[in-house]
């Protein structure tokens, strides 16, 4: 009599919808379940961020995961990233949103948008354009009438443009997601998220599935659910799914189980080791989720690249790598693993696979070693750097007071006093944001970094130009202190005196680089054997040549930087990134085909903050075939547990 009553109940769920238009997506809370097109619907999605991924990759990637067996991706949106200045934005290129929806949709995917206006994402302060902090006593993601002011604008932008792409409009957006983990915030203010469900209602319509995602505890869900946006929770492998859906049913007694971030791997920091998650603890879990009948979706299912200055940090200060690798299924650049045919397997045996071949892994090659030379340091070429010359203050400005939101600053000032002997240069208040690069005349005199390295050792003469050179590392993306300013916060002291009377330049290197930098800088005139001529924050250039004669030329690759330390590298105006391999645990850097050409040289630039190989071996990097982003050994004693992004929050 059972299996008879459970295929009718079926039939009364179908009869009950009968009405429902062709297109439509919802939530039936009596067969706890989603209802898509007037029928049961449960989705297997997989993360992947297009601002991640080059546009020229998009359908590549997408068609992978859609081979894989998932029904849906997830993606989502970072406000800096579309305006970088107030009232500026940028859909176009790398940043098209709407083009990469569409592509999603032509590929047979449905979307879950992820909006923001927070998204934390590992991504430089997790999504909120750094301008926000004009105001000092801002209080983001909160009911500031500021920043919801920002928030409002911003989404009357964004949205409009979204609703088109709604499942119901014809479009393949089914969900869209309000802010993001809410509950990990200290604020735990309802009239702001009452705010956004009144705003995203207003812009979308009242018939999208709007939801929030949290951490699997009530702790985390008491600030994070709100009644109208659907609450969802994000868990491990490994750990008890049974009790982490219970942690949800607190919330939500009725409608369907997901798990809106189920993770593949973690994310990595420099210093630390790269993260790695065995697939067998992934595929049990998977298989214990999908067996409950649980919606899932596989954060993340392509990690890809924190191109130019996007990545983000965690507190105490750890900034994350160039490489969003992720330990995922397919790797940073798109390559097929053990992990995602081990996942697909288990995909299988709830979802039908699609037929066809599984797009390959994209060929790599490693066109050898590449020359550079020395064009000149950052404090010789200041007015091709800073066009419109310095600002000058009593005390150090912040970067936001520059309107300069990321890359670097110099501050200048003059030492007030013979340091004949050594000098202790100090940021008493922790107050470099986040690495600084310290010269007298030009002389190194060391590094002082956030957390690390509050003072130096320094001479000179009085009245030599004491130079700081600040690094912004990626603002804080998780947790209370994404108001995450930089530069020179507080003031710095020589010995117990505080340092006044700075002229402080706004560097616009990727500016100067797009306009090819060899050409604006004259040749530094400097003795051959001077030793310390490699050692100040300098420019290198060089060219790249694809080899003629073999097909299917320019294919990815890798850059790798034996004997330097740390920097920047730009391809054809193009930032891929910082380096760090004296740090690790990522040692190269991914470059995609799309940037590179075969009709003419490729234009490498490189920033070398701290000390190259050229002064003592060839003056060289190399582009291989394989990537390498676990390849340091010399780890800090502390290593972040996986999974516990609140453990950062330990410090508080």
């Amino acid at each position: 009599m059972l299996r008879l009553l459970l295929p009718l109940a079926g039939l009364a769920a179908v009869l009950r919808t009968a009405s429902i238009p062709p297109r439509s997506f919802g939530i039936d809370y009596d067969c706890n379940c989603f209802v898509k097109d007037g029928r049961p619907f449960r989705y297997i999605s997989g993360s992947i961020h297009y601002s991640r991924v080059p546009r020229y990759y998009w359908k590549d990637r997408l068609l992978k995961m859609k081979m894989a067996g998932l029904d849906a991706i997830q993606t989502y949106v970072p406000w800096n990233y579309h305006e970088p200045q107030l009232g500026v934005y940028d859909f176009s290129g790398d940043k098209d949103l709407e083009y990469f929806l569409q592509l999603a949709n032509d590929t047979g995917l449905l979307v879950i948008l992820r909006a923001g206006p927070y998204i934390c994402a590992e991504w430089d302060m997790g999504g909120l354009p750094a301008w926000l902090l004009e105001k000092k006593s801002i209080v983001l993601r909160s009911s500031d009438s500021d920043y919801l002011a920002a928030v409002e604008k911003w989404m009357g932008v964004l949205l409009p443009k979204m609703r088109p792409h709604l499942y119901q409009n014809g479009g393949p957006i089914i969900m869209v997601q309000v802010e993001n983990e809410y509950g990990s915030y200290f604020a735990c203010d309802y009239d702001y998220l009452r705010a956004l469900l009144k705003l995203f209602r207003q812009h979308l319509g009242d018939e999208v599935v709007l939801f929030t995602t949290d951490g699997a505890s009530q702790f985390h869900l008491r600030c994070g659910a709100l009644q109208g946006l659907y609450a969802t929770v994000d868990f491990a492998p490994g750990g008890n799914v049974t009790a982490a859906f219970l942690a949800q049913r607190s919330s939500e007694p009725r409608g369907p189980l997901v798990n809106s971030e189920f993770y593949t791997g973690w994310l990595d920091h420099w210093g630390h080791r790269h993260s790695v998650v065995p697939t067998q603890t992934i595929a049990k879990t998977l298989n214990e989720i999908l067996a409950r009948g649980a919606n899932v979706n596989l954060y993340m299912f392509i990690g890809g690249t924190n191109f130019a200055y996007w990545n983000g940090a965690n507190m105490p200060y750890m900034p994350q790598p160039t490489s969003y690798d992720y330990d995922a299924p397919l790797s940073e650049a798109g390559d097929l693993t053990e992990k995602y045919f081990a996942l697909r397997e288990v995909i299988g045996m709830y979802n039908q696979l699609p037929e066809g071949l599984i797009p390959p892994t994209t060929p790599k090659f490693a066109y050898g070693k590449v020359r550079l030379q020395k064009v000149g340091a950052v404090v010789e070429v200041l007015d091709r750097l800073s066009h419109a010359g310095p600002v000058r203050s009593t005390y150090p400005l912040t970067f936001v007071e520059l309107k300069q939101y990321f890359g670097f600053v110099l501050y200048r000032t003059t030492l007030p006093k013979n340091c004949t002997e050594p000098t202790r240069l100090s940021s008493p208040s922790n107050g470099v944001h986040d690495r600084a690069y310290v010269s007298v005349n030009g002389v190194p005199q060391g590094v002082l970094e956030r957390d690390k390295s509050l003072s130096i050792n320094i001479t000179g003469k009085a009245g030599a130009n004491l130079d700081i050179l600040v690094e912004n590392m990626g603002r804080v993306n998780f947790g209370r202190y994404n108001n995450d300013f930089k530069g020179l916060v507080s003031n710095l002291t020589l010995d117990e005196d505080i340092l006044a009377e700075w002229e402080i330049y706004p560097l616009d290197i990727d500016g100067t680089v797009n306009h090819d930098i060899s050409r604006h800088l004259d040749q530094p005139k400097r003795s051959v054997g001077d030793p310390l001529s490699y050692e100040a924050p300098t420019f290198y250039t060089g060219t790249l040549s694809i080899p003629g004669g073999i097909p299917d030329l320019p294919q990815d690759t890798y850059v790798r930087f034996p004997g330097w330390t740390k920097g920047q590298i730009w391809i054809n105006g193009f930032n891929l990134g910082r380096y760090w391999p004296a740090r690790g645990p990522q040692l190269t850097l991914f470059v995609p085909r799309n940037i590179l050409v075969s009709s003419m040289p490729n234009n490498i630039t490189v920033l070398e903050l701290e000390h190259s190989p050229c002064s003592t071996q060839a003056c060289e990097i190399e582009f291989v075939d394989k990537p390498s982003i676990n390849g340091t050994t010399q780890y800090k004693s502390y290593a972040p547990q996986l999974f516990a992004r609140d453990l950062w929050l330990n410090h508080l």
